[in-house]
């Protein structure tokens, strides 16, 4: 961090209906000087362990605002950021105060904020989660749940959460093709989703019969290698541009 070797990526997320990129999440690469550009699988589980996570979660928050308020200040159309918060963050107290501190400095409207948020997560302490992210709403950030449907969350609790979207675990995503039981679950997590008048995203999209099937189910939006893998902010510039 004090050497600013981390780098953002974005994958961008797409409108099955319009076709249209509304959102990129944020993705962190580590830009090592002698290892070159390291995957997060290489550092994050130990970040996680250290408590550094929740610096290096506040420089992502930051990074991320400060980028899509300058793609919005060059004329591009505004799409939101998503930002994954890990467990350690979303424990910190002071968590309101960052995401509050990062828009402030950004100049950038909450609305086109959005915070992911894992299943398992929520499930540890849900009176505190919801508690957490009502605060968060009244802000006017977005949430999301991010690995659906492998946090084993009650439909009680479910109705409870104030998010916007629930995202397809991408397990369930690539066997689509040949498996019947994830092609249950996905249908399921979708009609669920809009019944409870969520949109849903699928991620680890890679192929044109998940997107058929997708598609098919009335899945709202999709995101992975189908479209696009996750790319450098210039190149999500571009992809605006056009």
């Amino acid at each position: 961090i004090v050497h600013s070797e981390f780098v953002l990526f974005y994958q961008p997320q797409v409108d099955l209906r319009t076709g249209l990129v509304f959102a990129v999440e944020a993705l962190i690469r580590w830009q090592h000087p002698t290892l070159g550009l390291l995957s997060p699988l290489k550092f994050v589980s130990m970040a996680e362990e250290t408590g550094l996570i929740v610096p290096l979660g506040d420089w992502v928050l930051h990074e991320a605002c400060r980028q899509n308020k300058a793609w919005q200040d060059t004329g591009l159309p505004p799409v939101n950021v998503c930002v994954n918060v890990s467990a350690r963050q979303f424990r910190e107290k002071n968590l309101i105060a960052r995401v509050v501190h990062a828009l402030a400095q950004s100049g950038m409207e909450a609305k086109y904020l959005e915070l992911e948020i894992t299943e398992s997560l929520i499930m540890q302490d849900v009176d505190q989660a919801v508690a957490m992210m009502e605060e968060l709403q009244g802000l006017g950030v977005q949430i999301s749940i991010d690995d659906f449907g492998t946090g084993y969350s009650s439909l009680n609790a479910l109705k409870a959460f104030p998010v916007a979207r629930l995202k397809i675990d991408k397990s369930f995503i690539d066997n689509l093709a040949s498996s019947e039981s994830d092609k249950a679950v996905a249908g399921a997590v979708i009609s669920l989703g809009q019944k409870l008048n969520l949109r849903v995203i699928a991620e680890g999209v890679e192929t044109a019969e998940q997107v058929a099937f997708l598609r098919a189910n009335n899945c709202d939006e999709i995101q992975g290698y189908y479209f696009s893998k996750p790319v450098s902010s210039d190149a999500i510039e571009a992809l605006l541009k056009r």
